[in-house]
Order: structure tokens, then C-alpha cells, then sequence
């Protein structure tokens, strides 16, 4: 089973009936917190919206803070280990809450800020 590379894995994040956005988890930023979620994908769910600065999809995944931090840039994608949640940065952003830095946005990063809620997400990993 390939993701790419042993540090990077290539994902796909789907707003269904949307457009597709290519993602890159990194390994070294959290081990533990991007495996349980590469042992989880495909993930799938609604859309939820935090201000207009995040967007993001809750999971069932399980784990807590690893190397947590409280700021973020355009483009990161971080765990919220309280709601199990994969969170996608639309802009820079300090969300009050400490969350595991997990990867990239690696194109596509604006399209987020026409997510509404209730759209459905698709979380896998990029195979082409």
C-alpha cells in the first residue's frame, strides 16, 4: 500500500458534486495522529463551518494533542482531538484552541471559502 512517500501522503479532500482539492499529510508533524488517520480513510461527512476562517469535518478518529500549537496559516490542516476533527485553515488564524498540526493544502486552497454548510466532504488518499 503506497501514499506517496514514508513522510508525505497524498490526499484528496471532495466537496461532493464541487471540485477536488489536493492535500499532503506529513508524518514528522504528528506520527501518531496522521497514522490513526490514514488507518481511518476514506473518511466522509458534512461540512461544518468555524468562523470564516476554518472549515472542517468531524471524524470518528481518536487521539489526542500531539506537538499542539495555536497558530495557523492559509492552507494547514490540523486534529482537534475534542470533537475528533479534521480542520482545513481557509486564512491565518488563531482559533482559541490548541490542535495537532497534521500537513498542506497543496492546490486549490480558496475553493474552501465557497464550502456551505451541510455540504458533504470526502477525505482519501490520492492513488493517481
Amino acid at each position: 500500500m503506497s501514499y506517496g512517500s514514508v513522510s508525505k501522503i497524498s490526499l484528496i479532500l471532495e466537496i461532493k458534486g464541487k471540485s477536488k482539492i489536493t492535500c499532503e499529510l506529513k508524518r514528522h508533524l504528528s506520527p501518531k495522529t496522521v497514522g490513526t488517520i490514514i488507518r481511518s480513510m476514506p473518511l466522509e461527512g458534512n461540512a461544518h463551518l468555524f468562523g470564516n476562517s476554518i472549515t472542517y469535518l468531524e471524524t470518528p478518529t481518536v487521539s489526542g494533542n500531539e506537538k499542539a500549537r495555536s497558530k495557523f496559516k492559509k492552507g494547514d490542516i490540523a486534529f482537534l482531538p475534542s470533537g475528533g476533527s479534521i480542520c482545513f485553515f481557509l486564512r491565518d488564524s488563531e482559533p482559541g484552541k490548541k490542535m495537532t498540526l497534521l500537513g498542506k493544502i497543496t492546490s486549490n486552497v480558496d475553493v474552501l471559502k465557497e464550502v456551505k454548510a451541510g455540504d458533504v466532504f470526502s477525505l482519501y488518499t490520492d492513488t493517481g
